[in-house]
């Protein structure tokens, strides 16, 4: 089946299938849901607090989930991942004493986290 895809200034993608069926796929509605799944997942491991940062405050440069202390979470959930762009963007945001981490995953794939290994060696030692 040929898709054709055009993408719109205003974060809108369309994709135009072989009938001519169009659909539309808003990224930001698709990072909305990637933040509120990452969210119940942690939850569901324990992390009571964890929530989306953007429905209550909506300020640049939060994390996308917050609650989990000590981490700046970055959440991706996208076909194609500029991994290296997303963690310096992670890095750049992070407050200080918090770890930048990216959580990231395309459709129908797992979750998957991006850290530093100096982090990731912290935190599994129980150095942090």
């Amino acid at each position: 089946m040929m898709i054709s895809k055009e993408r719109h200034k205003n974060g809108m993608t369309t994709l135009l299938k072989e009938s001519g069926d169009v659909m539309a796929i808003n990224s930001k509605q698709k990072g909305n849901t990637g933040e509120r799944e990452i969210s119940k997942i942690l939850r569901e491991y324990g992390f009571k607090d964890a929530k989306r940062s953007q429905q209550y405050c909506g300020y640049n440069g939060d994390a996308d989930v917050i609650g989990i202390p000590g981490l700046h979470l970055e959440v991706k959930r996208v076909e194609k991942l500029n991994l290296d762009k997303a963690y310096e963007q992670a890095r750049r945001d992070a407050k200080e004493g918090e770890k930048p981490v990216v959580m990231h995953r395309k459709n129908r794939q797992e979750w998957k986290v991006t850290l530093s290994l100096e982090d990731f060696m912290e935190i599994y030692k129980g150095d942090y």
